[in-house]
């Protein structure tokens, strides 16, 4: 909040709107004086978990990046009275983030890093689920057939004794924090939040609904567990907050009824991709995100 409230003061806002700042702030309520438009500058980096491909209203002056304008970062940006600046692209890697320009099917786009400036205020960042490749080990997990028919992906990834999936994590989480710390040397007044991972599938699973048998169900959601903890512990050691969605998103996972999931399912029944955030997701994700942040 001390990051915010010195912003609206370089930014020209009246020393009234910087009193009932300070006062939101000491009373830990933002309810009692709501931050005035403008008075945040907001930069959202990430991947298709904070872009929202497919939903509704497309941002189309990235077209390639399947942003939505509905996603979480536009919740957080309305919530907070925010000005968002969102540079978010679905398949982004940490690299794209830092140094690399990111093709997509509309051209390619400078490193999301670019958004960023000493005037920037607010970043939140969700990005890695593609430096571990999640989506193609989720659909190497897909078993239609009941067991024993087919492979389990558990067993795959966890053959000779060894947690692959958990090993590639650990030898990324180096990467993905010097990351973080190109974001606060492009950034260094912002306020920064990771927004992790959430519950993309109940312990279990749903082997009747979505085709994916009980253990690799169990499997997927601990790769998760094992970026959000690793991502947490990167944050951690250069102070910078970690906002874990898991418990919001419990729950509503993608076995859930499609009016209650925060994810959509290997056969969606909205507009989303498999595995991604729903609109109902965006809006808890992003309710979340701006609560902690107040």
């Amino acid at each position: 909040m001390t990051n915010m409230i010195r912003r609206a003061t370089r930014s020209g806002a009246t020393a009234a709107a910087t009193l009932c700042l300070l006062a939101a702030a000491a009373a830990g309520n933002a309810g009692a004086a709501p931050l005035q438009t403008g008075a945040i500058d907001y930069v959202a980096l990430g991947d298709s978990a904070a872009a929202g491909p497919l939903l509704p209203d497309q941002d189309m002056s990235a077209p390639g990046c399947l942003r939505s304008r509905d996603n979480y970062p536009a919740v957080v940006a309305a919530a907070l009275g925010a000005n968002l600046t969102d540079v978010t692209c679905s398949s982004a890697r940490t690299a794209h983030i830092t140094d690399t320009r990111q093709g997509t099917f509309a051209g390619a786009v400078p490193p999301q890093l670019d958004a960023l400036s000493p005037d920037t205020d607010l970043v939140t960042v969700t990005i890695g689920a593609n430096d571990f490749n999640l989506f193609s080990t989720a659909l190497s997990c897909t078993n239609p057939l009941p067991q024993p028919t087919g492979t389990s992906c558990r067993d795959k990834f966890t053959s000779g004794g060894r947690n692959h999936q958990k090993e590639l994590i650990r030898d990324w989480a180096p990467t993905w924090g010097a990351m973080l710390d190109k974001v606060r040397e492009r950034a260094p007044h912002a306020e920064i939040a990771v927004v992790g991972y959430g519950t993309y599938l109940r312990p279990g699973g749903c082997p009747a609904q979505q085709p994916i048998w009980p253990q690799d169900a169990d499997y997927l959601q601990s790769v998760m567990a094992d970026a959000n903890e690793a991502m947490s512990a990167e944050a951690a050691r250069r102070d910078i907050r970690f906002i874990d969605i898991r418990q919001a998103t419990s729950g509503h996972d993608i076995c859930a009824a499609p009016e209650q999931a925060h994810y959509a399912g290997l056969v969606p029944a909205e507009p989303a991709v498999p595995l991604h955030p729903t609109v109902l997701g965006m809006q808890a994700i992003g309710a979340q995100v701006a609560d902690e942040l107040r």
